[in-house]
């Protein structure tokens, strides 16, 4: 997998186009301080394939008593998707806002993913869509390709400070994230990548 530093403010590796905000912006989410917002803020659900709807349908009855009465309202009336504006399948939502499968971790009083708590607690072997581990970055198709962007959101405000203070590119702060979609070995030329455009001048340090 070849990585190609000719497209500017992107760079290609393998089949996946990556925004260079990616490499050079930093980022670390700050959960004490945004509370999981990102579960119960904006307009549409996160996005999903048909293979994790299909997921979302066998945890379903594993988290079902832990989700609140109206999003088992939801789910009983559209399901665990709905087909947003834009035309992508997301997770279905509450009041158009809430992720159905959000709820309040009392001793915290955060808001979190009930099926990555699930998962974590071993009751489930899938913990959540990748674009809820993926997020801030954010997929596309690009044809044959894929293509990766920065969303900027002014809830991660928190997400960004720490993330300068820790001095932690988005890039490796989502690095687990990013090997289980792509890989180990596209993560390595990832890497490789960042470090020849940088010593090439091609790609500025992370500020």
């Amino acid at each position: 997998m070849a990585a190609n530093p000719s497209l500017g403010s992107m760079i290609v590796v393998g089949d996946v186009v990556v925004h260079s905000d990616i490499l050079t912006e930093f980022f670390c989410c700050n959960l004490s301080a945004c509370r999981g917002a990102c579960c119960v803020e904006g307009d549409a659900g996160a996005p999903v394939t048909l293979d994790e709807v299909a997921e979302l349908e066998e945890c379903l009855d594993v988290v079902w008593d832990e989700l609140n009465a109206q999003a088992q309202s939801v789910i009983d009336r559209q399901g665990v998707s709905y087909i947003d504006r834009e035309g992508d399948m997301v997770t279905s939502i509450v009041q158009g806002r809430d992720c159905a499968f959000a709820c309040t971790d009392l001793g915290s009083g955060c808001t979190m993913c009930v099926l990555e708590r699930a998962f974590r607690g071993g009751r489930t072997h899938w913990m959540k869509p990748i674009s809820c581990s993926l997020y801030p970055i954010r997929e596309k198709r690009l044809g044959d390709m894929v293509g990766l962007s920065y969303h900027r959101w002014d809830i991660c405000r928190d997400a960004v400070r720490l993330g300068r203070e820790k001095r932690l590119p988005l890039y490796q702060f989502l690095r687990e994230p990013l090997i289980a979609r792509f890989g180990k070995e596209w993560y390595a030329e990832l890497e490789t990548a960042v470090r020849e455009m940088r010593a090439q001048g091609l790609l500025p340090e992370a500020s």
